[in-house]
């Protein structure tokens, strides 16, 4: 058993002292590219400030052949380019049963351990997987000389981590935040669908039949076979005082169902999404911005509340302190938001003012 007093040391001599709360720093879209493909390589600079997070991606759709090369190309990207204050720079290793993780963690944080902000770990399936990465961290850190503690990500990509939500949450004071995977948990729980994210048209209820007539007119409503997985994923982030996110949406075409799935995720309490290609990028920034109404609407119950008790009505709604906890969420994020886009805070510089 571990003494509560132990959480917050160092797991190795002369590894930096571990961080006590995660920083809220905005990532609405974590885009991801290939290191080893030169072309994509090549766009990174250009891409620093206009997303909030951009990740080295070294596991799926890099090829085994690749890895060695998409490796060396994130080493050489973290070296050669200023990601700013606010860019964040990810990576997502190679899962911990493949053979290319302890080179690429071994590597990564002894060249570019001052430039990354956080690793992503696929396939995390217990507190024991965190246990082993935060361990080795400590010790790689330590001989690298780093400063600041990296963070931990970890994928909900099986059945049993989302069993072990929980306690997957709660392992490290590392952690950062976990991601859905819906393709290879779709898979590890047999569920019949193919696609990478998103809803399914089979996946539905129908409006009962109208006198008796089951052949008649009925309304369909096509359900989201995710809404469970997210909640639950949030809950466990919001005990544990650390962020969930969307993971991929794989129609890189059908951006209107990508916006749906993205705002669901994001009214359900995440804090962002993967995105797989540029297009995705701004839908994730629109989605997980909140929109100049809900700001000027919870800045307005803000001043309404005073000390934040009692109740007040606002346009003839009751706001009390739920609600004001509530607008509370939106203007902390609005605030953190405009910080770092001019646009949007020119947006959000007025809401609120003309009620």
């Amino acid at each position: 058993m571990r003494s509560a007093k132990d959480f917050f040391k160092p797991l190795a001599v002369g590894a930096p002292q571990p961080i006590r709360e995660v920083p809220a720093r905005p990532s609405r879209a974590v885009h991801f590219f290939d290191p080893s493909n030169e072309k994509m390589a090549a766009k990174i600079p250009a891409m620093v400030g206009t997303v909030d997070v951009l990740l080295g991606n070294l596991e799926d759709a890099v090829k085994a052949d690749n890895k060695e090369a998409a490796r060396m190309g994130l080493v050489k990207i973290g070296k050669s380019v200023d990601f700013g204050e606010n860019t964040q720079l990810w990576t997502r290793l190679n899962s911990l049963d493949s053979p290319w993780f302890h080179d690429d963690i071994t590597t990564l944080v002894a060249e570019i351990g001052d430039k990354l902000d956080v690793v992503m770990i696929p396939k995390v399936e217990g507190a024991e997987d965190i246990h082993f990465v935060d361990r080795l961290l400590a010790q790689l850190e330590a001989k690298a000389g780093l400063k600041k503690p990296l963070l931990v990500h970890a994928i909900l990509e099986t059945a049993r981590g989302m069993a072990n939500v929980e306690e997957i949450c709660a392992a490290s004071p590392r952690m950062q935040g976990l991601s859905l995977g819906p393709a290879d948990l779709a898979a590890d729980r047999r569920m019949k669908t193919t696609r990478v994210g998103g809803g399914h048209p089979g996946y539905l209820v129908r409006q009962d039949p109208v006198d008796g007539n089951i052949d008649g007119d009925r309304t369909i409503y096509q359900q989201d076979l995710w809404h469970y997985t997210i909640a639950r994923m949030v809950d466990a982030c919001a005990m544990n005082g650390i962020f969930p996110y969307y993971g991929p949406f794989g129609d890189i075409k059908d951006t209107v169902a990508c916006e749906d799935q993205f705002r669901n995720a994001f009214l359900l309490g995440c804090v962002g999404a993967w995105s797989l290609h540029p297009v995705q990028i701004e839908i994730a920034k629109k989605v997980f911005s909140p929109t100049v109404e809900d700001v000027a609407h919870a800045r307005r119950v803000v001043a309404a509340m005073g000390d934040g008790t009692g109740a007040v009505m606002l346009d003839g709604k009751m706001e009390d302190d739920a609600s004001l906890k509530q607008c509370q969420v939106i203007v902390k994020l609005a605030e953190q938001l405009a910080a770092l886009d001019p646009e949007l805070a020119a947006k959000y510089a007025t809401a609120g003012e003309d009620k």
